[in-house]
């Protein structure tokens, strides 16, 4: 069989990363009553410094915007968060840590620390240094979107699943009609 991908999965593999790092945590997360959602909203806005708009959570913390609104709404019950519209464009909405999620850092702070701690020590602090600076640098060096490839017309289909129907041509564009996803001239 000829091997056909040459470049390693870096997806997959900054996914298995993230779950190696994750598993060490995730029980300090559970045993005081937050996801991991919640925990990165949490740290976000306090390396922040300030209270942040819904819109910079999602991009920070790679939430989808409904996903995070029910996120919030369970952190405001939980009075972890509040949001405030700003006075000068209520359409906006500032999320701001309160106390309790303050103090609640302040309880899990020396706990992701010390977990910190030993997992620089079983991996090596050199190698947690270097994996931060790689890091940093290929997010650094990102210059705007990249390229997508064309998609060939005939990989429209994929294990069963029909493409997205395309839009109806706009103005300026002739309609033409399509047999199996070829055009035909009319």
């Amino acid at each position: 069989m000829e091997e056909t991908l040459k470049h390693r999965n870096l997806a997959l593999l900054l996914l298995q990363a993230r779950e190696c790092v994750m598993s060490n945590f995730r029980r300090i997360l559970n045993h005081h009553g937050l996801t991991e959602q919640q925990w990165r909203v949490i740290r976000a806005i306090s390396d922040n410094g300030q209270a942040m708009e819904q819109w910079q959570i999602c991009a920070t913390c790679h939430i989808l915007s409904p996903s995070l609104a029910g996120v919030l709404a369970r952190m405001e019950e939980m009075q972890l968060v509040e949001r405030n519209r700003v006075d000068t464009d209520q359409r906006r909405i500032l999320v701001s840590l309160t106390s309790r999620s303050r103090a609640l850092i302040r309880t899990i702070a020396p706990l992701i620390e010390q977990q910190y701690a030993n997992l620089e020590e079983n991996i090596g602090a050199d190698a947690v240094r270097n994996l931060y600076m790689a890091l940093d640098l290929f997010l650094a060096n990102q210059k705007g979107p990249i390229d997508l490839v064309d998609l060939p017309e005939a990989s429209r289909r994929v294990a069963g699943r029909s493409a997205p129907r395309k839009r109806s041509a706009g103005a300026g564009e002739q309609s033409k009609s399509k047999k199996n996803g070829v055009p035909v001239d009319a």
